[in-house]
């Protein structure tokens, strides 16, 4: 795959301190990109410091981006530090299933729309303001193949991520014009560390590396794929 260089690039990454938004935050910065990564948990930071050491051109910041409030904070911090970002790509989310919809507590429901959906809203809202001031940038946020179609006992997950892909649909459209693509990932199962320990029977072969769903969130947030806006790209390797 083509090397990408973000060199004097922006990049915010949010849920970096799981195991797809290391990769990704990797991925940028081995490009050269300037980084900001997020974490939601001040129990994550002692594991984030481990990884990423003293790195250059790298920023931690927390926060809770169900909250409007640390969603605008947080571009307000990016801005004060770089004056612009480039790319937002939001790694956020959770996964809640296996209950038929008879079963589902409201706070169950309600936590994947706020975790999955609500945090991509509020985080395109005021990335977006500030990527219209600038006149250009890019948008990726991770999606789910189930939000294509249900299969059942996972409603509100699917809900949720379906939510997605019509936020990143609507969003794509308001600012086509403005030089900002607006696109996300469908994965199915993630090899991480955490998926293989709650499937320990699986054939961990079938299921896609972060490491290359990162790149394809290079590619995405990459000068390359400007005719790309409002879609939602299957990384599914072979789960």
């Amino acid at each position: 795959m083509k090397n990408f260089d973000f060199t004097g690039k922006v990049v915010l990454v949010t849920g970096g301190s799981g195991g797809l938004g290391i990769d990704v935050g990797q991925a940028f910065l081995k490009s050269g990109a300037s980084l900001v990564l997020t974490y939601y948990s001040d129990n994550s930071l002692p594991l984030l410091q481990k990884i990423w050491g003293t790195s250059k051109n790298l920023f931690l910041l927390r926060g809770d981006f169900k909250k409007e409030e640390d969603a605008r904070t947080l571009v307000s911090e990016v801005i004060r530090r770089f004056d612009r970002i480039d790319v937002l790509a939001n790694v956020i989310g959770g996964y809640i299933a296996g209950k038929p919809v008879t079963a589902i507590d409201e706070k169950e429901w309600d936590e994947m729309m706020e975790l999955n959906l609500k945090t991509a809203f509020l985080l395109s809202k005021h990335v977006v303001a500030q990527m219209e001031r600038q006149s250009g940038g890019k948008i990726i946020h991770v999606a789910a193949r189930p939000g294509l179609r249900g299969n059942g006992f996972d409603a509100a997950y699917v809900a949720s991520k379906s939510g997605v892909i019509r936020l990143v649909e609507s969003l794509s459209e308001e600012v086509k014009n403005k030089g900002i693509n607006v696109n996300c990932i469908l994965p199915s199962i993630i090899d991480t560390e955490e998926n293989r320990i709650s499937m320990p029977g699986a054939d961990y072969s079938k299921w896609v590396k972060p490491a290359d769903i990162a790149k394809v969130m290079l590619f995405l947030a990459s000068e390359d794929a400007r005719p790309i806006t409002g879609a939602a790209i299957p990384v599914y390797g072979l789960a």
